[in-house]
Protein backbone atom coordinates (compact mmCIF):
# COMPACT_ATOMS: atom_id res chain seq x y z
CA UNK A 1 0.00 0.00 0.00
CA UNK A 2 1.80 3.32 -1.10
CA UNK A 3 -0.90 5.74 -0.33
CA UNK A 4 -4.06 5.40 2.05
CA UNK A 5 -7.01 7.42 3.25
CA UNK A 6 -9.31 7.16 6.42
CA UNK A 7 -11.99 8.91 6.67
CA UNK A 8 -10.88 12.05 4.60
CA UNK A 9 -13.29 14.92 4.48
CA UNK A 10 -13.15 18.52 3.18
CA UNK A 11 -15.86 20.71 3.67
CA UNK A 12 -15.97 24.19 2.78
CA UNK A 13 -18.11 26.97 4.52
CA UNK A 14 -19.85 29.28 2.32
CA UNK A 15 -21.80 31.45 4.38
CA UNK A 16 -24.54 31.88 7.11
CA UNK A 17 -24.06 28.69 8.63
CA UNK A 18 -23.84 26.70 5.21
CA UNK A 19 -21.23 23.76 4.75
CA UNK A 20 -20.55 22.61 1.60
CA UNK A 21 -19.80 18.54 2.10
CA UNK A 22 -17.42 18.32 -0.89
CA UNK A 23 -15.51 15.00 -0.26
CA UNK A 24 -17.26 13.48 3.12
CA UNK A 25 -15.52 10.45 4.55
CA UNK A 26 -13.52 8.78 1.88
CA UNK A 27 -11.83 5.78 2.87
CA UNK A 28 -9.73 4.21 0.42
CA UNK A 29 -5.99 2.35 -0.47
CA UNK A 30 -4.05 2.74 -3.30
CA UNK A 31 -1.43 -0.10 -4.11
CA UNK A 32 1.92 0.66 -5.44
CA UNK A 33 2.48 0.80 -9.13
CA UNK A 34 -1.29 0.78 -9.76
CA UNK A 35 -3.50 3.15 -11.81
CA UNK A 36 -6.85 4.04 -9.55
CA UNK A 37 -9.59 5.18 -11.70
CA UNK A 38 -11.74 7.87 -10.01
CA UNK A 39 -15.42 8.37 -11.76
CA UNK A 40 -18.33 10.65 -10.72
CA UNK A 41 -20.08 13.60 -12.43
CA UNK A 42 -19.36 16.72 -12.26
CA UNK A 43 -19.53 18.33 -8.86
CA UNK A 44 -18.95 14.29 -6.56
CA UNK A 45 -15.75 15.68 -5.42
CA UNK A 46 -13.51 13.81 -7.19
CA UNK A 47 -10.99 16.74 -8.03
CA UNK A 48 -11.09 18.46 -4.07
CA UNK A 49 -10.43 14.77 -3.01
CA UNK A 50 -7.03 14.38 -5.18
CA UNK A 51 -6.26 17.85 -4.33
CA UNK A 52 -7.07 17.39 -0.41
CA UNK A 53 -5.13 13.99 -0.32
CA UNK A 54 -1.63 15.76 -1.32
CA UNK A 55 -1.96 18.83 0.71
CA UNK A 56 -3.62 21.34 -1.76
CA UNK A 57 -6.86 21.71 0.34
CA UNK A 58 -6.54 21.40 4.02
CA UNK A 59 -8.29 18.44 4.78
CA UNK A 60 -11.26 19.29 7.51
CA UNK A 61 -10.94 15.92 9.72
CA UNK A 62 -9.73 12.27 8.52
CA UNK A 63 -6.16 10.92 7.75
CA UNK A 64 -3.73 10.46 4.86
CA UNK A 65 -1.08 8.31 4.73
CA UNK A 66 1.95 8.20 2.45
CA UNK A 67 3.63 5.13 2.26
CA UNK A 68 1.83 4.50 5.97
CA UNK A 69 3.28 7.53 7.35
CA UNK A 70 0.34 10.05 8.22
CA UNK A 71 0.86 13.16 6.35
CA UNK A 72 0.10 16.80 7.98
CA UNK A 73 -3.10 18.13 7.94
CA UNK A 74 -2.30 21.64 6.99
CA UNK A 75 0.89 21.54 5.03
CA UNK A 76 3.39 23.91 4.91
CA UNK A 77 6.36 25.18 3.05
CA UNK A 78 8.82 22.49 4.07
CA UNK A 79 6.18 19.67 3.91
CA UNK A 80 5.03 20.64 0.03
CA UNK A 81 9.11 20.73 -0.47
CA UNK A 82 9.36 17.12 1.19
CA UNK A 83 6.28 15.59 -0.20
CA UNK A 84 6.55 17.01 -4.00
CA UNK A 85 9.44 14.84 -4.36
CA UNK A 86 7.34 11.81 -4.10
CA UNK A 87 3.98 13.21 -4.99
CA UNK A 88 2.82 15.21 -7.86
CA UNK A 89 -0.11 16.39 -10.08
CA UNK A 90 -1.20 16.83 -13.71
CA UNK A 91 -3.73 19.34 -13.69
CA UNK A 92 -7.17 19.54 -16.15
CA UNK A 93 -6.72 22.50 -17.58
CA UNK A 94 -3.79 23.08 -19.73
CA UNK A 95 -4.52 26.59 -20.77
CA UNK A 96 -4.67 27.99 -17.13
CA UNK A 97 -2.06 25.14 -15.33
CA UNK A 98 1.01 27.09 -16.74
CA UNK A 99 1.80 30.47 -16.22
CA UNK A 100 1.68 32.55 -19.46
CA UNK A 101 4.83 34.66 -18.25
CA UNK A 102 7.20 31.99 -17.79
CA UNK A 103 9.60 30.25 -20.17
CA UNK A 104 8.88 26.37 -20.80
CA UNK A 105 12.31 25.84 -19.26
CA UNK A 106 11.62 27.61 -16.05
CA UNK A 107 7.62 26.12 -15.97
CA UNK A 108 9.39 22.69 -15.97
CA UNK A 109 12.40 23.01 -14.42
CA UNK A 110 10.69 25.03 -11.00
CA UNK A 111 10.45 21.71 -8.99
CA UNK A 112 13.87 21.68 -8.88
CA UNK A 113 14.79 24.78 -8.43
CA UNK A 114 12.59 25.39 -5.44
CA UNK A 115 14.65 22.27 -3.93
CA UNK A 116 18.07 23.81 -4.59
CA UNK A 117 20.03 20.74 -5.02
CA UNK A 118 20.75 21.65 -8.66
CA UNK A 119 22.46 23.86 -10.47
CA UNK A 120 21.11 25.78 -13.29
CA UNK A 121 23.22 23.93 -15.92
CA UNK A 122 21.59 20.34 -14.44
CA UNK A 123 18.33 22.17 -14.63
CA UNK A 124 18.38 22.85 -18.26
CA UNK A 125 19.77 19.52 -19.10
CA UNK A 126 16.61 17.65 -17.12
CA UNK A 127 14.33 20.22 -18.96
CA UNK A 128 15.58 18.78 -22.24
CA UNK A 129 15.73 15.46 -21.51
CA UNK A 130 11.56 15.43 -20.38
CA UNK A 131 11.16 17.87 -23.18
CA UNK A 132 12.23 15.04 -25.56
CA UNK A 133 10.67 12.53 -23.10
CA UNK A 134 7.18 14.16 -23.44
CA UNK A 135 7.84 14.14 -27.54
CA UNK A 136 8.95 17.98 -27.50
CA UNK A 137 12.05 19.52 -28.82
CA UNK A 138 14.31 20.74 -26.41
CA UNK A 139 14.53 24.10 -28.45
CA UNK A 140 10.82 24.62 -26.93
CA UNK A 141 12.12 25.37 -23.94
CA UNK A 142 12.78 28.88 -24.45
CA UNK A 143 9.22 29.87 -25.65
CA UNK A 144 6.28 30.15 -23.82
CA UNK A 145 3.06 28.57 -23.11
CA UNK A 146 0.84 30.54 -25.97
CA UNK A 147 3.09 28.64 -28.33
CA UNK A 148 1.61 26.10 -28.00
CA UNK A 149 -1.29 23.73 -29.13
CA UNK A 150 -3.75 21.91 -26.20
CA UNK A 151 -1.56 18.68 -26.68
CA UNK A 152 1.76 20.02 -26.21
CA UNK A 153 0.61 22.51 -23.05
CA UNK A 154 -0.66 19.23 -21.50
CA UNK A 155 2.74 17.60 -22.04
CA UNK A 156 4.43 19.88 -20.64
CA UNK A 157 2.05 19.82 -17.80
CA UNK A 158 3.34 16.29 -18.07
CA UNK A 159 7.25 16.63 -18.12
CA UNK A 160 6.61 19.41 -14.90
CA UNK A 161 5.22 16.66 -12.66
CA UNK A 162 7.62 14.01 -13.71
CA UNK A 163 10.91 15.90 -13.81
CA UNK A 164 11.05 15.50 -10.16
CA UNK A 165 10.67 11.55 -10.33
CA UNK A 166 7.76 11.48 -8.25
CA UNK A 167 6.32 7.82 -7.11
CA UNK A 168 2.67 8.77 -7.12
CA UNK A 169 0.81 11.61 -9.31
CA UNK A 170 -2.94 12.60 -9.47
CA UNK A 171 -4.02 12.96 -12.73
CA UNK A 172 -6.85 15.73 -12.59
CA UNK A 173 -8.94 15.10 -15.85
CA UNK A 174 -5.65 15.30 -18.08
CA UNK A 175 -7.65 14.39 -20.79
CA UNK A 176 -10.76 15.97 -21.01
CA UNK A 177 -9.65 19.72 -22.72
CA UNK A 178 -8.12 17.60 -25.45
CA UNK A 179 -9.49 16.41 -28.87
CA UNK A 180 -9.89 12.78 -28.96
CA UNK A 181 -6.67 11.61 -31.13
CA UNK A 182 -4.47 13.56 -28.59
CA UNK A 183 -6.31 12.20 -25.77
CA UNK A 184 -5.09 8.62 -27.29
CA UNK A 185 -1.21 9.83 -27.48
CA UNK A 186 -1.53 11.38 -23.59
CA UNK A 187 -3.07 8.27 -22.28
CA UNK A 188 -0.27 5.97 -24.23
CA UNK A 189 2.54 8.18 -22.59
CA UNK A 190 1.46 7.75 -18.97
CA UNK A 191 0.90 4.44 -19.76
CA UNK A 192 4.68 4.42 -20.81
CA UNK A 193 5.93 6.67 -17.98
CA UNK A 194 4.02 4.52 -15.61
CA UNK A 195 5.76 1.19 -16.84
CA UNK A 196 9.29 2.60 -16.92
CA UNK A 197 9.29 4.54 -13.86
CA UNK A 198 6.89 2.41 -11.73
CA UNK A 199 4.73 5.21 -10.94
CA UNK A 200 1.21 4.64 -9.16
CA UNK A 201 -1.29 6.93 -10.54
CA UNK A 202 -4.95 8.63 -9.53
CA UNK A 203 -6.63 8.88 -12.22
CA UNK A 204 -9.84 11.17 -12.45
CA UNK A 205 -11.68 11.41 -15.15
CA UNK A 206 -15.07 11.21 -16.90
CA UNK A 207 -14.83 8.83 -19.83
CA UNK A 208 -15.57 6.18 -17.95
CA UNK A 209 -14.66 3.69 -21.09
CA UNK A 210 -11.11 5.33 -21.09
CA UNK A 211 -10.64 5.13 -17.23
CA UNK A 212 -11.46 1.07 -17.92
CA UNK A 213 -8.81 1.01 -20.37
CA UNK A 214 -6.14 2.75 -18.35
CA UNK A 215 -7.23 1.71 -14.86
CA UNK A 216 -6.45 -1.66 -12.33
CA UNK A 217 -9.10 -0.82 -10.08
CA UNK A 218 -11.85 1.81 -10.24
CA UNK A 219 -13.83 3.67 -8.07
CA UNK A 220 -16.79 5.94 -8.23
CA UNK A 221 -18.10 8.67 -6.24
CA UNK A 222 -21.43 10.54 -6.10
CA UNK A 223 -21.38 13.29 -3.71
CA UNK A 224 -18.42 13.70 -2.02
CA UNK A 225 -18.39 10.08 -1.24
CA UNK A 226 -17.91 6.36 -2.33
CA UNK A 227 -20.76 4.56 -3.90
CA UNK A 228 -18.58 1.90 -5.25
CA UNK A 229 -14.91 0.31 -5.75
CA UNK A 230 -13.35 -2.67 -7.20
CA UNK A 231 -11.13 -3.77 -10.35
CA UNK A 232 -12.09 -1.99 -13.42
CA UNK A 233 -13.57 -5.10 -15.76
CA UNK A 234 -15.45 -6.41 -12.87
CA UNK A 235 -16.96 -2.97 -12.37
CA UNK A 236 -17.64 -1.70 -15.59
CA UNK A 237 -19.38 -5.09 -16.73
CA UNK A 238 -21.08 -5.76 -13.54
CA UNK A 239 -21.62 -2.98 -11.64
CA UNK A 240 -22.97 -3.31 -8.10
CA UNK A 241 -24.51 0.29 -7.04
CA UNK A 242 -27.77 1.45 -8.61
CA UNK A 243 -26.07 4.51 -9.47
CA UNK A 244 -22.89 2.82 -11.23
CA UNK A 245 -25.15 0.84 -12.83
CA UNK A 246 -26.54 4.30 -14.46
CA UNK A 247 -22.92 5.64 -14.83
CA UNK A 248 -22.25 2.96 -16.90
CA UNK A 249 -25.29 2.64 -19.31
CA UNK A 250 -24.77 6.44 -19.61
CA UNK A 251 -21.73 6.06 -21.22
CA UNK A 252 -22.23 6.16 -24.86
CA UNK A 253 -21.35 2.99 -27.53
CA UNK A 254 -18.92 3.43 -29.96
CA UNK A 255 -21.16 2.45 -32.73
CA UNK A 256 -23.31 5.13 -34.04
CA UNK A 257 -25.98 2.23 -34.82
CA UNK A 258 -25.76 0.76 -31.70
CA UNK A 259 -26.12 4.12 -29.73
CA UNK A 260 -29.66 4.99 -31.73
CA UNK A 261 -31.22 1.50 -31.08
CA UNK A 262 -29.88 0.56 -27.50
CA UNK A 263 -32.33 1.16 -24.69
CA UNK A 264 -31.53 4.06 -22.67
CA UNK A 265 -33.02 4.74 -18.91
CA UNK A 266 -32.46 8.17 -17.39
CA UNK A 267 -32.11 8.86 -14.02
CA UNK A 268 -34.97 10.77 -12.75
CA UNK A 269 -35.66 12.39 -9.47
CA UNK A 270 -33.72 15.76 -7.77
CA UNK A 271 -30.20 15.49 -7.03
CA UNK A 272 -29.46 15.42 -3.22
CA UNK A 273 -27.65 19.23 -1.87
CA UNK A 274 -24.19 18.69 -0.91
CA UNK A 275 -24.61 21.52 1.61
CA UNK A 276 -25.46 20.58 5.10
CA UNK A 277 -26.18 16.95 4.30
CA UNK A 278 -28.37 15.03 6.29
CA UNK A 279 -27.80 10.68 6.90
CA UNK A 280 -29.30 8.59 4.27
CA UNK A 281 -27.82 7.39 1.07
CA UNK A 282 -27.15 10.99 -1.02
CA UNK A 283 -28.42 8.66 -4.29
CA UNK A 284 -31.84 7.90 -2.28
CA UNK A 285 -33.62 10.60 -4.34
CA UNK A 286 -32.84 8.81 -7.88
CA UNK A 287 -32.38 5.47 -6.78
CA UNK A 288 -35.43 3.19 -8.34
CA UNK A 289 -34.80 0.51 -5.83
CA UNK A 290 -34.85 2.94 -2.57
CA UNK A 291 -36.10 1.08 0.68
CA UNK A 292 -37.19 3.37 3.64
CA UNK A 293 -33.76 2.72 5.40
CA UNK A 294 -32.09 4.90 2.57
CA UNK A 295 -33.61 8.17 3.60
CA UNK A 296 -31.96 7.62 6.96
CA UNK A 297 -29.53 5.35 7.36
CA UNK A 298 -26.30 6.10 5.30
CA UNK A 299 -24.59 2.89 3.82
CA UNK A 300 -21.15 2.21 4.75
CA UNK A 301 -18.69 0.98 2.28
CA UNK A 302 -18.65 -3.14 3.29
CA UNK A 303 -16.59 -5.94 1.06
CA UNK A 304 -18.70 -7.71 -1.10
CA UNK A 305 -16.50 -10.14 -2.36
CA UNK A 306 -12.51 -10.01 -2.19
CA UNK A 307 -11.96 -7.49 -4.56
CA UNK A 308 -15.24 -5.29 -4.22
CA UNK A 309 -16.54 -3.05 -1.96
CA UNK A 310 -20.54 -1.01 -1.84
CA UNK A 311 -22.38 1.39 -0.09
CA UNK A 312 -25.58 0.35 -0.61
CA UNK A 313 -28.18 -0.75 1.66
CA UNK A 314 -29.20 -3.75 -1.07
CA UNK A 315 -26.07 -5.76 0.29
CA UNK A 316 -26.30 -5.35 4.35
Amino acid sequence: MLVKTEELKKHFHIGRGQILHAVDGISLEIQENEILGLVGESGSGKSTFGKTLIGLHQRTSGQAFYRAEPLPKDFKTADHLRYSKEMQMIFQDPYSSLNPRMTVLDIIGEGLRLQGEHSGKEIRDKVAFWLQRVGLHPDHMSRYPHEFSGGQRQRIGIARAMIIEPKFVVCDEPISALDVSVQAQVINLLDELKQSMGLTLLFIAHDLSMVRYVSDRMAVMYLGALAEVGPANDLFFQPQHPYTQFLIESNPEPDPKMERERAHKPIVGEITSPVNVKPGCRFADRCPQVMDRCRSETPLLIATSENRQVACHLFT
